[in-house]
């Protein structure tokens, strides 16, 4: 086996799942705001520091690891009704373009859910970066993104007596991700 060695100036990083979130917000009843998260979540980051339009960003997700904090609510999300994990087990992200903008980045790709894909947006920031105890190299992002849930074809919803509906079909995407430098030996490509 040959050690390759980066490319200056590219580095990659995984996703630490035990310092980052994926939480999403709804409208429930068209009254309050239903929060709710992902607890599985790994991925890479691609960073070009010199060209950061190089960059590139894969995460993917489980959907059976929905958590809403009301058990009954997940089951029905699982479901075939919502994200029928049992046939469309993941959730996943692949950047094709990161675009500065100002302070932060567009980052565009292409996000499968539910066995639909659709390009999305994600604006991401750079929270910071540190070394840890164990001479780890951190950094954070956080991203947002707002999409519509019937353009990935989860469409279930239910009428109410005043005329309403159960669930808002705008979708508020928040990710708050810790991630650790990998090896040069392990991000050679």
């Amino acid at each position: 086996m040959t050690t390759m060695t980066q490319t200056p100036g590219i580095t990659i990083w995984t996703i630490d799942p035990s310092h980052s979130n994926v939480e999403f917000a709804v409208r429930h009843m068209m009254i309050a705001t239903v929060k709710g998260r992902f607890g599985d979540v790994a991925g890479t980051l691609v960073l070009d520091e010199a060209n950061p339009p190089r960059s590139r960003v894969e995460v993917r997700i489980q959907a059976a690891s929905i958590d809403t904090r009301t058990e009954q609510r997940d089951q029905h999300l699982r479901s075939a009704d919502f994200f029928d994990v049992a046939r469309f087990p993941e959730i996943t992200f692949a950047s094709s373009r990161v675009e500065p903008a100002g302070d932060a980045y567009d980052v565009t790709g292409r996000l499968t859910m539910h066995g639909v894909a659709r390009e999305v947006v994600l604006r991401a920031a750079e929270e910071g970066r540190t070394r840890d105890p164990w001479g780890n190299d951190r950094v954070a992002f956080s991203a947002t993104a707002k999409l519509n849930r019937k353009d990935f074809g989860l469409g279930w919803n239910q009428l109410l007596e005043t005329g309403g509906l159960v669930v808002g079909d705008d979708i508020r995407i928040v990710l708050d991700v810790e991630l650790v430098r990998q090896a040069d030996e392990a991000a050679a490509a």
